[in-house]
C-alpha cells in the first residue's frame, strides 16, 4: 500500500491548475459529487472522458511536488458510447494522483471515473479506516450505479463494458470488487511476520492524518477489525475486467475465492522479480485466477505509480523533512518512460477485454 506522507496530505488534494485555452483531442475532465448512502456523505469524484473540444486546458493534480497531467476542464463529451473504467487510488492519495493514467485511458476511448475514498485519502487517513476495504468497494459500486442512472453520463458509457484499475490499497479494493475475499487472521499474521512492510508500520505507528493535521492515535490491532465485514464478498457482477497494480493485502487473499473469479485479471508489479515487496507481490495471485496474467515493470518502484515530480520537488521535500524517495525510481529509465509502459499495458488489457473485436 502507499504510505501516507505528511507533506502529501495537503499537496495531493490540490485542484487543477488552469492554463491556456483548450484544443480538441485531449481528454475532458469534470469534478462531481455523488451521494453515498452507506457513507452518509457525498463522494468527491473526478471523471475523464473522450472530448469533442472546448472547455479550458488544465493540469490535473499539479502542485509543488507533482507536475500534473493535462486535460480539458468541462469539455464537451465526444459522441458515442464508451467502456467505463473506475479507479481506486492508493492509501493516503487521491484519485487525481492517477490523472496521468486516467487521461491516457480517456484519450484511448474510455470514460474513466474514481472517488476519493474517505478515511484513506490525502489529509484524512487513519490506520483504523485503512483495512475497511468493504467501504472502498461500496464507493466503487455506488459510483457505477450513479453514472449508469445519470441522464448525461448514462448515455456516454457502455454498461456492458465496465472495468476497474486499482493501485496498492486500491488494488486490494479492485480485487475484492472482482470477487476476491481475504482472511483477517492471515492479514494479522502477515504483519506479525513482516512488521517492516509499509502497511504494518502504518497500523503500528500510532499516528493518523485528520483535517490535514498529524494526530496521535492508538496502534491498530488488526484482530479488532470487523471480521465479518473484512471477510465478506464485495463482488460487483457488473464488472468485466480488472487491472491490479501492486495490490496490497496480497498475503491474505483466499485461494478458493481467486480460483472462482471468471473475469480477466491483469496483475502488474512495479519492479523485477526479487525487488517487489512481499506485501504487494502478485505473481501467485495471478496464477490462482483462471484468467490471470502477470507483468513486471522494470526499473520501477511502488512510488513510480505517482505523478511525475516537478524539478523543485526533491529540494522542497528535503526542506520539509520528507525522507521517503517518492520522486526516485529504481533504474536509468525516467518516470515518464515507466508511465508510458504502464499506459500501454493497461490500455491494451482493457482493449482486449472491454472492447469488441473488430
Amino acid at each position: 500500500m502507499t504510505k501516507t506522507l505528511p507533506i502529501l496530505s495537503v499537496l495531493l488534494a490540490s485542484a487543477a491548475l488552469h492554463l491556456s485555452p483548450a484544443t480538441a483531442g485531449e481528454a475532458g475532465t469534470r469534478d462531481i459529487l455523488i451521494p453515498s448512502e452507506s457513507r452518509q456523505r457525498d463522494l468527491a469524484v473526478t471523471i475523464w472522458y473522450p472530448s469533442a473540444g472546448g472547455g479550458e486546458r488544465v493540469m490535473v493534480g499539479e502542485n509543488r511536488v507533482f507536475a500534473g497531467s493535462p486535460a480539458l476542464a468541462d469539455a464537451k463529451p465526444a459522441e458515442g458510447s464508451y467502456p467505463l473504467v473506475v479507479l481506486s487510488h492508493g492509501s493516503g492519495s487521491t484519485v487525481k494522483g492517477m490523472a496521468w493514467l486516467a487521461g491516457a485511458l480517456a484519450s484511448a476511448g474510455y470514460v474513466v471515473a474514481g472517488p476519493n475514498h474517505p478515511g484513506t485519502t490525502s489529509g484524512h487517513s487513519t490506520p483504523a479506516d485503512t483495512p475497511k476495504i468493504w467501504e472502498r468497494t461500496d464507493d466503487l459500486s455506488t459510483l457505477v450505479s450513479a453514472l449508469e442512472s445519470d441522464p448525461q453520463w448514462g448515455k456516454l458509457i457502455d454498461a456492458d463494458a465496465i472495468g476497474v484499475v486499482g493501485f496498492s490499497l486500491g488494488g486490494a479494493a479492485a480485487m475484492e470488487f472482482a470477487g476476491a475475499t481475504a482472511s483477517l487472521e492471515d492479514y494479522a499474521r502477515y504483519c506479525e511476520t513482516y512488521p517492516t512492510m509499509a502497511d504494518c508500520i502504518w497500523f503500528a505507528g500510532g499516528t493518523a492524518y485528520v483535517d490535514n493535521a498529524l494526530v496521535a492515535v492508538d496502534p491498530l490491532d488488526l484482530r479488532t477489525v470487523d471480521k465479518a465485514r473484512f471477510e465478506q464478498s464485495n463482488r460487483d457482477s457488473r464488472l468485466k475486467s480488472a487491472v491490479l497494480v501492486d495490490p496490497s493485502v496480497a498475503r491474505a487473499f483466499d485461494a478458493g475465492s481467486l480460483k472462482n473469479i471468471e473475469i480477466p485479471m491483469s496483475f502488474i508489479n512495479l519492479g523485477q522479480t526479487g525487488t517487489v515487496p512481499v506485501s504487494v507481490e502478485a505473481a501467485d495471485l495471478a496464477r490462482l485466477t483462471p484468467n490471470g496474467t502477470h507483468t513486471y515493470v522494470a526499473d520501477a518502484v511502488h512510488y513510480s505509480f505517482l505523478l511525475q515530480c516537478t524539478p523543485e520537488a526533491k529540494p522542497f521535500l528535503q526542506s520539509v523533512g520528507e525522507t521517503d524517495p517518492i520522486c526516485d525510481d529504481a533504474g536509468p529509465r525516467t518516470r515518464a518512460d515507466i508511465h508510458a509502459e504502464l499506459m500501454t499495458l493497461i490500455t491494451a488489457a482493457f482493449d482486449r477485454t472491454l472492447k469488441p473485436a473488430k
